[in-house]
């Protein structure tokens, strides 16, 4: 959602030539956040341009619609949130995995970590929220980034070593460094992260690869 929409194809061939590892999509539909995105059309029309695995984030409040209506690849990742009760997300994970690709929960910055603890048995990788999910360049939450060290502990506890965590909101170049000594091994480069005013993705991306090899 931060790239520039109506040259995609163009920013996601920059995008690749630049060794990013995957594209994250942000879905969503006025309903769990209040904005309205992407959708399976789109996610089709990505997956028909690119060999990246794309890291499908979906903040809505039917994940089984989304399944529904596409075809995921291998490693491509299907992240859902932990915060909606009512959905059966084993059935749903055991699906997901069943095409090859990773299952994931997200967490929302008010949500304990806590509340992953019925699904890690079919967890690939927990993605913490650490803005208010819904729009691009929203600031992060004082203190969030605690929550990975929380995190990373909570799932070492559990035997859960090989779950990875995916930050996800507000983060740069130099918080995407501090998170990854944290146990962040996933990092969503926004705003404050790779789409940077006044900067070229050429000029940002090696920045902030640089910052989170460790």
């Amino acid at each position: 959602m931060c790239s520039d929409l109506l040259n995609l194809e163009k920013d996601i061939r920059i995008l690749e030539k630049l060794g990013v590892d995957m594209l994250h999509v942000d879905v969503m539909d006025a309903h769990f956040v209040p904005n309205l995105t992407f959708g399976p059309d789109f996610i089709k029309a990505m997956q028909g341009k690119t060999h990246l695995p794309l890291d499908c984030h979906f903040m809505v409040t039917d994940p089984w619609l989304m399944f529904g209506k596409l075809s995921l690849r291998p490693q491509d990742i299907f992240t859902a949130h932990v915060e909606l009760k009512e959905v059966d997300y084993l059935a749903l994970a055991e699906k997901v995995h069943g095409t090859g690709a990773r299952f994931g929960l997200a967490v929302n910055p008010l949500t304990p970590v806590e509340e992953l603890e019925p699904h890690l048995a079919y967890l690939d990788t927990v993605t913490l929220m650490l803005v208010h999910p819904g729009f691009a360049g929203a600031k992060m939450v004082e203190g969030i980034m605690d929550k990975v060290r929380e995190c990373r502990r909570f799932l070492d506890d559990k035997g859960c070593p090989d779950i990875e965590i995916s930050v996800d909101g507000s983060v740069s170049a130099e918080r995407a460094a501090y998170m990854a000594g944290l146990g962040a091994g996933i990092f969503v480069g926004g705003t404050a992260g790779i789409y940077r005013k006044g900067m070229a993705l050429e000029e940002t991306i090696p920045i902030f690869r640089k910052s989170i090899t460790l």
